[in-house]
């Protein structure tokens, strides 16, 4: 789950940034935060909670009060910290199931998009590696909203997990029964042994899971 991922190491990345925070004490023994330092901080930590979190999830809105507010004294500095930490521990703690669904399902309704749009010209190959790509990102991360670790599994493995625990059924799981070896020539390049028609299948599918579970 590369977005996942890239998202959990810039939290980390703005949590060691911090402490480059600079603070200005004046002649009197008076703390002042160091603007600069502060601005750069907090305008790439709103961009991330905006990113990971959404809108009106409590971390950006309490985050964005604080950086829309005048940052003087260091307790201002220490509640904004503060808000950032509960973000990032809730974020890959796996608390924000919801707004983490709904991120998935936006980021993989882009991939499928550009796939049908591919497919439409006649770019069966590469309509092939975007369909398949959304197809096992999606169902690890649907696999790990349920509690299932399969980051490092294959794509057959994913779906084995998925049909021990009963979370696909019927059609669903019929289908699926088919796609980890089209996922595996795409992966691999055999472009011979694909057909638009598997490509046009992976892309319902995708569509349908994400409707349904996204």
């Amino acid at each position: 789950m590369i977005i996942d991922t890239a998202i959990k190491q810039r939290f980390e990345e703005l949590n060691k940034a911090r402490k480059e925070i600079g603070l200005i004490r004046m002649n009197s023994g008076q703390e002042f935060v160091e603007d600069g330092s502060w601005q750069k901080w907090s305008t790439s930590v709103l961009s991330l909670l905006l990113m990971a979190l959404g809108e009106n999830s409590p971390h950006y809105q309490n985050f964005k009060k604080i950086h829309s507010a005048s940052v003087f004294y260091p307790y201002d500095l220490n509640a904004a910290i503060g808000v950032f930490e509960a973000a990032m521990e809730d974020y890959k703690g796996g608390y924000c199931v919801n707004l983490r669904k709904a991120i998935s399902g936006e980021i993989f309704g882009d991939f499928i998009a550009l796939a049908k749009k591919s497919l439409s010209e006649g770019f069966k190959d590469v309509a092939a590696v975007l369909a398949c790509a959304a197809l096992e990102d999606s169902l690890k991360r649907f696999a790990s909203l349920h509690g299932l670790t399969v980051d490092e599994e294959s794509m057959a493995q994913v779906v084995n997990a998925l049909k021990a625990k009963g979370l696909v059924e019927g059609a669903q799981r019929r289908l699926l029964d088919v796609m980890p070896k089209i996922r595996d020539y795409a992966m691999h390049a055999n472009w011979d042994k694909i057909r638009p028609e598997d490509v046009s299948g992976v892309i319902g599918f995708v569509e349908q899971f994400l409707i349904v579970n996204f």
